[in-house]
């Protein structure tokens, strides 16, 4: 099997989550390629059984390139059966224990409709996503994102000390969905 892993990131907890998909699947045998949408050349889609997308939520959006990248590349991502990781700070409110069953439900509708607006600012629909949860990286926030966050996080029941950076990504449920990228891609 061969893998295309393209990403779009502002504080590199994306980049981050892309290397371990790849990393995943080069431990299941795939050589695989990893790219920053915001830097790579025109991808030879010729050379990949699959490939697998991954981008980061900000103000309920997801990054501009990787949209404008799924929306260039699209019928390549159809024919590769291709899968989406969308990772927010609204799937670390989903997968939090401590809030209610209506604050989680909540979360993760809002996850949900994060993804649905990238199918339709893209025109792709891949039949394989997860929403995956982020990170709060406050030492990598300008004063003002810093304040912004804070104020986002206070709201949303998160982590407000900027002293300090917080990482939600539930690890073993990535390694999962990309077992199942790398066992439809066989």
């Amino acid at each position: 099997m061969t893998a295309s892993v393209f990403f779009a990131t502002r504080e590199g907890h994306t980049k981050k989550i892309a290397e371990r998909i790849a990393a995943d699947l080069r431990a299941r045998g795939a050589l695989v390629d990893l790219f920053d949408v915001g830097a790579c050349p025109p991808p030879d889609w010729s050379k990949y059984s699959t490939a697998c997308l991954a981008g980061s939520v900000h103000i309920g959006h997801h990054e501009r390139e990787l949209v404008a990248f799924a929306r260039e590349h699209r019928d390549d991502l159809v024919r590769l059966d291709a899968a989406f990781v969308s990772v927010s700070l609204s799937e670390a409110g989903a997968e939090d224990a401590k809030r209610s069953a209506a604050e989680r439900r909540a979360a993760a509708e809002d996850a949900e409709r994060m993804i649905d607006a990238f199918v339709r600012d893209t025109g792709w629909r891949p039949e394989h996503a997860l929403a995956v949860a982020g990170a709060l990286t406050y030492s990598k926030y300008n004063l003002l994102v810093r304040f912004l966050m804070k104020q986002i996080a206070r709201k949303a029941g998160a982590p407000t000390d900027t002293t300090r950076d917080y990482e939600f990504t539930d690890w073993p449920a990535l390694d999962r969905f990309v077992g199942e990228i790398a066992d439809r891609s066989h």
